[in-house]
């Protein structure tokens, strides 16, 4: 077995996208960094659902939040979910 390859890191990383609302933020924020409010009128769920699922994705260090005056914007930051994403949406 590889030492280095962290299984359990990696698992946790693949639960955090294998739910249908964190992998449809994720493929929102790739295409244009994002709010909350934004996020909730896209998706059609309330901000208090779309705050825990942030909080999970940011969590396991797919997303950071930005400051863009007073509003924070989020912008997927491990770019190995961006590859997996990429090659679903193929």
């Amino acid at each position: 077995m590889n030492s280095d390859f962290d299984c359990e890191k990696y698992s946790e990383i693949l639960k955090a996208i294998a739910h249908p609302i964190r992998l449809q933020m994720i493929a929102g924020i790739m295409e244009n960094e994002c709010n909350v409010t934004e996020m909730v009128n896209k998706l059609g769920i309330p901000q208090s659902t779309v705050s825990q699922h942030l909080s999970i994705l940011k969590s396991r260090g797919i997303i950071k939040p930005r400051k863009d005056g007073v509003k924070t914007c989020y912008q997927v930051v491990n770019k190995k979910i961006s590859e997996i994403v990429n090659i679903l949406k193929k």
